[in-house]
């Protein structure tokens, strides 16, 4: 199987007590979206992920989207990072009390400066003002500075396939080969 059909990794954090507030570099801060903030959203995602997204039909439509849902690092007035606080549209989840967290990414220019961290946690703590008890995401296995961060955030592997352990393994591997202390497993 090609690594562009395999199905996406979840990972879970079962327990949303106790976060932290965002922390960013001086001068920097974290807000919501607000109205003409979809092309610096789609600049963020398409140097993130590599390719153009389209922030209405990745975000905008889905049926949990509010604009206090979406959050952005800010270097002065213009967005680096960004992250959404949804809710799961999967209907196998069923997880009601649980948030998702979506489309998380950030500039490569400003990589290993923490507003990844920032700006994910920013959106884990309005899942929680939003009632959730958990949060749910799903993520690739080539994205890995991204589950460092979630792994850091209290995040574990969630297997639903049965692949899953063994792409888990891979991934964890090449965590620890460069130098990651992380949480331990099960």
């Amino acid at each position: 199987m090609t690594e562009a059909k395999r199905s996406k990794l979840w990972m879970r954090r079962d327990d949303l007590e106790g976060l932290a507030e965002p922390v960013c570099p001086e001068g920097w801060f974290i807000r919501t979206y607000e109205a003409g903030d979809a092309p610096a959203w789609e600049r963020i995602i398409a140097a993130s992920f590599g390719e153009p997204i389209s922030f209405a039909g990745k975000v905008a439509e889905r049926p949990s989207y509010r604009p206090d849902r979406v959050f952005f690092v800010c270097r002065g007035s213009e967005p680096v990072a960004t992250a959404s606080a949804l809710e799961p549209d999967e209907p196998e989840t069923g997880e009601t009390d649980a948030g998702y967290l979506h489309m998380v990414g950030a500039l490569p220019a400003c990589a290993g400066l923490g507003i990844g961290y920032a700006v994910t946690l920013a959106a884990l703590r309005k899942m929680k003002e939003d009632g959730k008890r958990r949060a749910l995401l799903k993520t690739d296995d080539d994205r890995l500075p991204a589950i460092r961060t979630y792994l850091k955030l209290g995040f574990m592997p969630d297997y639903r396939e049965a692949d899953h352990p063994m792409r888990w393994d891979a991934i964890m591997l090449r965590v620890i080969r460069e130098g990651e202390r992380l949480p331990r497993l099960g």
